[in-house]
């Protein structure tokens, strides 16, 4: 491609709404452009790459046998309230984009697909010898963000790849399960990036197992905890540890002292000259399930340690049955506002104990009328310990469970792991921490959706079984950004060689000069003839401005005719090291494709 003759249009300054380097620069490369909140368009340069990324996908799928499919993106709500989800997506998390039509039947843009694979499982595949069978798509997603942020990475529209199998037993699944997992480090791999498979949360998505594909930069939202054995790796809201061991009390006897000013954990242990790992703090948190009912929710935890909201509202979600809910659709700390419609008096805030009473709250048809108490496994076994009194200012100490406070039926774990917590898999490692962007993610899902939809087939013994079913999703888009994310330097992007939009670019230095046209010319058809895609950047600019471009949209290696004209050689630029090579302009052509196989490869 004639760089003059392409859509090709560069800022010299950052864009006011770009927050992260890689967001910046694909905006300042000419790559995407934003038409609204959260929607980019993807200009040439970025599409070939999306389209790269999408071929290393598309042969990594089918080499494991799964088959490419296109699946509808309007989707009837009623699949959606089949499989009990309609409301987790429209209301609890927000993030379907939903519609009436002229008919008034509602639909809703797909965020993702299982509903509508497992229709057609349902439809299509009657008996045991059809399975296992594996669909995946690359397609257009849809997400409503409440605050849509850093470009391509949390957009409202999306390019993903995602992939259901179908299964009659739990080995099966864990087959593909497996093929899915080397089949998406080879994704990444290929594509030149360094990554991390980390366990992780099944959130909306549900299922048992699941494990995240993380590229590792700076700029990630999510934190990953691993070990450097090798052995343990996970997303932090999913992450286990051993906390650091309790210290011994200092009190010896109960009794209620004031503490005036010591709403916090910090000060309290500050003025009582105690340990945090000797606090029992209860957090107060409002569930709302989805049958309106909202339960007030205290949590008892050690002092030092914090409570992981993922890891609570899962533990929720399996109480729902006791309040005739199946999910919850939200859960918050409660605010004042919030308090004010369920509060009966004025709550001790920061000297609650476990037992703060009942009464506290005004029950109503929408709201228990008590708390749910839970405990966390990291108060369990302290004694002699510090926590609320009930009453502001007041704290007690030496308090012990079954004596002056019922330990809560539930035991929980709840507690954030971090950085510096023991292994439980080798308590002689330690969890280190790292930043990662999620670019895909498989889930074991089991039979979760195949039995609220009443999707069989028949089994060799002649029953009707319900699918085991596993689901798989890479986001194309993101991890096209992600590579920009992890490399980069003051000049520009630097992309991979095997998604790099182009593999070269010949920088005519100027065009007034017969000879360095000639030999551009011949370059570009030569290279172009032998594979190696290649832009000439042919415009009537400085050289100075050519070569800026060049460095700022990322590619591989830069051709310059100049100088070196004299001794039959040109200026090969390797974009990632800034290294300079001088070449026989005859030897350029299999000097690069060495060098694209060996970064390939």
């Amino acid at each position: 491609m004639r760089l003059s003759q392409m859509l090709f249009v560069t800022l010299r300054e950052d864009p006011a709404e770009a927050e992260i380097p890689s967001h910046k620069l694909l905006l300042r490369a000419g790559y995407i452009r934003r038409i609204g909140s959260g929607l980019y368009a993807y200009l040439p340069l970025m599409w070939r790459v999306l389209k790269k990324v999408s071929q290393i996908v598309r042969e990594e799928m089918d080499a494991t046998g799964a088959q490419e499919c296109l699946l509808p993106q309007l989707q009837p709500a009623d699949l959606w309230r089949e499989s009990g989800r309609w409301d987790t997506y429209t209301q609890a998390e927000g993030i379907m984009f939903s519609m009436t039509d002229r008919q008034q039947r509602e639909l809703g843009l797909g965020p993702t697909h299982e509903e509508v694979i497992t229709t057609i499982a349902k439809d299509m595949i009657r008996s045991y010898r059809q399975l296992p069978v594996h669909l995946y798509q690359i397609q257009t997603k849809f997400r409503d963000e409440i605050r849509p942020r850093f470009g391509l990475m949390r957009g409202r529209e999306f390019i993903m790849k995602d992939g259901y199998s179908f299964h009659t037993n739990e080995e099966s699944l864990k087959k593909t399960y497996q093929d899915m997992a080397q089949a998406y480090s080879n994704m990444l791999r290929r594509s030149g990036l360094q990554f991390r498979a980390v366990d992780a949360d099944s959130g909306a998505i549900g299922g048992s197992g699941s494990q995240e594909f993380m590229v590792l930069a700076e700029a990630g939202e999510d934190e990953v905890l691993y070990t450097e054995d090798g052995q343990y790796a996970a997303n932090v809201e999913k992450a286990v540890s051993m906390p650091a061991d309790a210290e011994p009390s200092p009190f010896a006897t109960f009794e209620k002292r004031e503490t005036p000013g010591t709403e916090t954990i910090d000060k309290l242990c500050k003025f009582l000259k105690c340990s945090p790992t000797q606090v029992v703090k209860n957090v107060l948190y409002q569930a709302v399930y989805d049958n309106g009912i909202t339960v007030l929710v205290l949590v008892s935890i050690r002092g030092d340690q914090d409570v992981n909201q993922v890891k609570l509202l899962n533990e929720l979600t399996k109480l729902a049955g006791n309040y005739q809910a199946k999910t919850v659709l939200f859960l918050t700390v409660p605010d004042a506002e919030a308090q004010r419609k369920w509060a009966a008096k004025s709550l001790p805030l920061g000297y609650m104990a476990p037992d703060v009473a009942d009464d506290y709250i005004a029950g109503s048809k929408e709201v228990n009328s008590k708390f749910l108490r839970l405990v966390d496994r990291t108060a369990v076994d302290l004694t002699n310990f510090v926590t609320g009194s009930n009453e502001s200012g007041y704290h007690v100490v030496g308090a012990n469970w079954n004596k002056e406070f019922p330990l809560p039926a539930t035991v929980v774990s709840v507690r954030t792991a971090k950085k510096g917590d023991r292994a439980v898999h080798n308590p002689e490692q330690t969890l280190q921490s790292a930043r990662g962007i999620e670019v895909g993610h498989i889930f074991q899902l089991g039979t979760k959706y195949s039995q609220a939809m009443g999707a069989t087939y028949t089994s060799e013994q002649g029953e009707e079984m319900p699918f085991m079913m596993g689901c798989y999703g890479v986001g194309v888009s993101r991890l096209a950004q992600s590579a920009v994310e992890q490399s980069y330097d003051k000049d520009g992007i630097i992309w991979p060689v095997a998604i790099a939009p182009y593999h070269a670019i010949i920088s005519i230095p100027n065009i007034s000069d017969a000879q360095q046209v000639e030999v551009a010319e011949k370059l570009y058809a030569e290279l172009n003839q032998s594979g190696i895609e290649t832009l000439l950047d042919e415009r009537d600019e400085r050289a100075g401005v050519k070569f800026k471009d060049a460095d700022l949209i990322g590619i591989p290696y830069r051709i310059v005719p100049g100088r070196s004209l004299k001794a039959g050689k040109v200026e090969v630029v390797e974009r990632a090291t800034h290294k300079s090579h001088e070449i026989l302009i005859e030897e350029v052509n299999s000097t690069l494709k060495q060098w694209i196989e060996a970064a390939i490869n």
